[in-house]
């Protein structure tokens, strides 16, 4: 049995967006157990992963001594990998896969690491980036085309999800749903490192109220973060008859995505979860390239600021484009 080993940094949304390369590299090795190092903060979105055994954490953002790289050091030690993946293009972090020994180390090519590495992939950054991911996988000979993102929610979130739509009254008895959610979160971390998805509340309530009026019946809900309660709040005040929802975890959050008729949201971790499941997404972009951060399908639409502030995509553009599909 080979035993692999996958660095994954970054947020919930890069563990998502890399969940097709770790799914591909199961079914070319059905007899390897998959490990990732993930950041405490994304753990969760492994959730939803059919392809991963077991999930260490470590903080790659901190600023960590080296005790902390030591600790991780002896933890992979310990399970004696053959295969190493990393995103992490850091020489530090290839110095710490080349210490383990672990005999195949695979990363991206151009960065001072590359000399650590058994192979070095080409880092091509104009695509999307799961598809970026994927090439990784080259470094195995593995040039299959990367499959379409795909998650695997399990019976019980199902369940949570058909329970909340009734508790937010809409069910009723066998009725389907048909509702649109909206989601504007931006983390704290984004924040602060200046990138601010925050689509303004007197935009979103423009939005809302077409929709209201040209169809009456649609239910809108939305999705509640735990760093969305000042937001949510100002919007309800605009727009009191708004439903909220507040998933505690991925796979209901991403039960709760797939059981929506739209999902209209900025760049985030649920915008990613919408494609898995394959809920029509219309996302708004500030100055990041929505091709990145989208596959090439209809069903899932980028909306570009032409300034690079997510402010300036006007409401009319985003109700032309709802309209239009």
């Amino acid at each position: 049995m080979m035993r692999v080993l996958a660095l994954v940094p970054g947020g919930i949304d890069d563990q998502i967006l890399f969940f097709p390369t770790l799914d591909d590299l199961q079914r070319h090795y059905p007899q390897a157990e998959i490990d990732v190092v993930a950041e405490p903060r994304a753990k969760g979105a492994y959730r939803v992963c059919k392809s991963v055994n077991e999930v260490l954490t470590f903080d790659f953002k901190n600023r960590n001594s080296l005790a902390d790289w030591a600790n991780l050091l002896g933890k992979i030690r310990e399970h004696e990998y053959d295969l190493a993946i990393t995103l992490e293009q850091r020489w530090i972090v290839a110095a710490l896969l080349w210490l383990t020994g672990i005999p195949s180390r695979i990363g991206y090519a151009g960065s001072a690491a590359e000399s650590l590495l058994n192979h070095a992939v080409p880092l091509k950054t104009d695509q999307y980036a799961a598809y970026r991911y994927h090439d990784l996988l080259q470094g195995l000979g593995i040039t299959t085309p990367c499959p379409e993102l795909n998650i695997n929610v399990s019976t019980k979130d199902l369940e949570w999800a058909e329970a909340e739509q009734k508790r937010l009254g809409l069910l009723g008895g066998s009725a389907a749903s048909n509702y649109v959610l909206i989601h504007n979160g931006s983390s704290d971390l984004a924040q602060s490192q200046g990138v601010n998805n925050i689509y303004p509340v007197g935009h979103w309530q423009q939005i809302i109220q077409n929709l209201q009026q040209r169809q009456p019946d649609l239910a809108i809900v939305v999705l509640q973060g735990p760093e969305d309660h000042a937001w949510v709040s100002q919007l309800r005040q605009a727009c009191p008859e708004l439903k909220v929802t507040a998933p505690e975890d991925v796979g209901k959050l991403a039960a709760i995505i797939a059981a929506a008729s739209l999902m209209l949201c900025t760049d985030s971790a649920p915008m990613h979860l919408a494609v898995a499941v394959q809920t029509y997404t219309i996302a708004l972009f500030g100055p990041t390239d929505p091709k990145k951060r989208l596959p090439s399908d209809p069903r899932f639409i980028g909306l570009k600021s032409p300034t690079g502030q997510i402010a300036d995509i006007s409401p009319t553009q985003v109700l032309t484009q709802l309209w239009s599909a």
